[in-house]
């Protein structure tokens, strides 16, 4: 009953949003008819966001820009229906539409007064078109009035504009080739369609006794974790660049994006300071300042990581429609009883988590919740998403053959008596020999 219930509301919503009963392949007439509607209206609202007196009209666009945001993630598959590239689908519909459309512009929306920027570039003159420009490519807020309590890390790079964009290009194309091989680690280890879950993959081998099992998926779940910071150093470092030099920026509006997270002592200071701020405004918008009226702190953390989860739900089911959301509720959830934690301790002790025993608490909670996290993506199929980088990757032969070789070595050094295990092992061990096989040449290995 529910699930008849469910599927008409599915429908009846399809049906009102004018959606194709399957997904239309990205073209130049689908592009004009469902992804720059949205976007255009974006631009507009964030024009007048930066205008007085604009309120209102501001308040009506919103909901045909929540439609057509909905409209346009509902209708367009940017993957053409290839399983390998579901990766332009998270691009273009996650991030694009219907959080950049849709969420943004809602907060654009409600203030009273104006948005004010305080940061331009030098000898320039206050410009409503390059303030919007400026407000549509400036995620963080930086250099701006509404993004107050924003951590920016210190800039270390030089700051002569020529200078700054060599910096940014060589971190592009050093954090591109990491990307590429961390990728190709991934997928060696978890090949997607190998096990029991189709065109998707499992970090987790039951083949393996308990302890080694969870190495192993450690390891992957921190491969995964450098792969998208990577991953969006590099994109931040080619949106750094061509904003230089194509709208004239200065380096001071492109801050470090990151502020070495490998490095937190706790888990306030790898959330709150040095992994990404991009989505914080957002996830502060939509759930933390809400929760945190009626709960106080407590509700504003716990509101700011249940957005985050919905967020990265969504990214997942873009990839496999029939992902369970507590893959994501979980993982990010139990960040908020580890930074409770850490409050509870301070106010015992009067120290902060810190040190190297703060360094160790805090990698060991963040992998070990972030192992549902992974798998959520996992089951989804992002592994398998293919990019440019991957076919260019210089070392690819010698990651592939690495990788392997020490996938083989861990299975068959705990289990010595059952070199062909049953169900996973025995796909997985396949899989790795079929790799190193390939590329030798067809040449016999022995393990």
């Amino acid at each position: 009953m529910s699930e008849s219930i469910a599927s008409f509301v599915v429908l009846s919503l399809r049906n009102a949003l004018g959606v194709p009963s399957a997904k239309l392949p990205i073209d130049g007439t689908t592009f004009a008819s469902y992804v720059f509607p949205p976007l255009v209206c974006s631009f507009v609202v964030a024009l007048l966001a930066v205008t007085p007196h604009t309120r209102a009209i501001r308040i009506a666009l919103w909901p045909p820009i929540a439609f057509l945001s909905l409209r346009a993630a509902l209708s367009v598959d940017a993957s053409l229906g290839r399983i390998e590239r579901k990766n332009l689908d998270i691009t273009l519909v996650a991030s694009m539409l219907m959080f950049f459309a849709a969420a943004r512009t809602l907060d654009w929306a409600l203030p009273k007064g104006p948005l004010v920027r305080h940061l331009r570039p030098a000898n320039s003159s206050r410009s409503t078109i390059m303030d919007t420009l400026d407000l549509v490519s400036n995620f963080r807020g930086h250099g701006w009035t509404w993004s107050g309590g924003l951590y920016i890390p210190r800039e270390t790079r030089p700051t002569d504009r020529k200078t700054f964009v060599l910096c940014a290009l060589l971190s592009a194309i050093a954090h591109s080739m990491i990307y590429g091989a961390i990728h190709r680690a991934i997928l060696t280890l978890a090949p997607v369609g190998v096990g029991p879950i189709p065109q998707g993959s499992t970090i987790f081998d039951d083949s393996l006794p308990f302890l080694v099992r969870y190495l192993r998926s450690s390891i992957i779940t921190t491969l995964a974790a450098w792969m998208m910071y990577t991953s969006l150093q590099m994109n931040y470092d080619s949106l750094t660049i061509l904003s230089i030099l194509l709208l004239g920026q200065e380096p001071v509006q492109w801050p470090p994006l990151f502020d070495a997270p490998w490095r937190a002592t706790s888990l306030t200071d790898f959330w709150g300071r040095r992994w990404h701020q991009l989505l914080r405004r957002t996830f502060l918008f939509l759930g933390g300042y809400p929760l945190s009226r009626i709960f106080g702190r407590v509700g504003a953390l716990v509101g700011a990581f249940l957005v985050s989860a919905i967020i990265h739900h969504f990214i997942a089911i873009t990839l496999n429609s029939k992902i369970e959301i507590w893959w994501m509720l979980v993982g990010f959830g139990m960040m908020i009883p580890g930074i409770l934690a850490e409050r509870v301790f301070y106010r015992l002790t009067g120290k902060r988590v810190c040190g190297v025993l703060g360094w160790m608490w805090t990698m060991t909670w963040l992998i070990l919740w972030s192992h549902l996290i992974i798998e959520g993506y996992a089951r989804g199929g992002m592994f398998g998403c293919t990019n440019t980088v991957d076919s260019m990757l210089p070392v690819q032969i010698s990651v592939d053959r690495l990788v392997a070789d020490f996938d083989v070595w861990l299975h068959t050094i705990y289990c010595p008596f059952q070199p062909e295990f049953d169900g996973n092992g025995a796909s997985r061990l396949r899989k790795a020999k079929g790799i190193i096989s390939g590329l030798t040449g067809g040449e016999k290995t022995n393990f």
